[in-house]
């Protein structure tokens, strides 16, 4: 009979601590989260005009054709951007394999009418392979196929790349655009 008394509270505490740890604070942490941070808790989901999820803003797409800004390369295999398969490729910069990819990288870019020189972010894959950022740098060199391609004033399209740029984090970082809300922006659904 000695065991049966810890045997109890053990079973009570494991059942307490299992509601208050396992049940009511993650409910009471997403409760919060929902309430404050509405969009970042569900994804920062990005809807179009009809309410369909096109799209995150916290992972890069992969946009077709010379109309649209090109994001940094995804790292994912397969499929690009497929944050299940998110990781660096782990490639150091002397690599064969690295180098390849590079320059079909700019092969694609070159097809869409984008001439060098390319900035680093535009030709190689962010550690994690899903970044949706590109450099202010990476956008203004595309701004010239871009304008083309739609037929619009360079000016124009310059001014629109300016007009989405990020604030920086830290003095050191540049200045970032974020792709998926630049071409938004271009197709005037900004």
């Amino acid at each position: 009979m000695r065991l049966k008394r810890p045997l109890q509270t053990a079973t009570l505490l494991f059942v307490v601590l299992f509601l208050v740890s396992g049940v009511i604070y993650p409910l009471l942490v997403t409760g919060i989260g929902d309430l404050a941070f509405s969009s970042q808790a569900h994804g920062s989901l990005v809807r179009d005009r009809n309410g369909t999820v096109i799209g995150s803003m916290l992972i890069g797409l992969d946009f077709e054709g010379p109309y649209y800004f090109q994001g940094r390369p995804s790292a994912t295999p397969g499929n690009p951007y497929n944050a299940g398969l998110s990781g660096g490729s782990n490639l150091g910069p002397s690599n064969p394999v690295l180098a390849e990819r590079v320059n079909q990288t700019i092969s694609a870019l070159g097809r869409q009418g984008i001439s060098g020189p390319w900035p680093g972010d535009l030709v190689t894959a962010s550690a994690s392979g899903l970044d949706p950022h590109i450099t202010l740098e990476a956008a203004l060199a595309q701004v010239p196929a871009v304008a083309e391609a739609r037929g619009m004033n360079k000016e124009e399209v310059r001014a629109l790349v300016l007009s989405e740029v990020e604030g920086r984090q830290f003095p050191f970082n540049p200045e970032y655009v974020n792709v998926l809300s630049l071409n938004r922006a271009l197709d005037g659904e900004g």
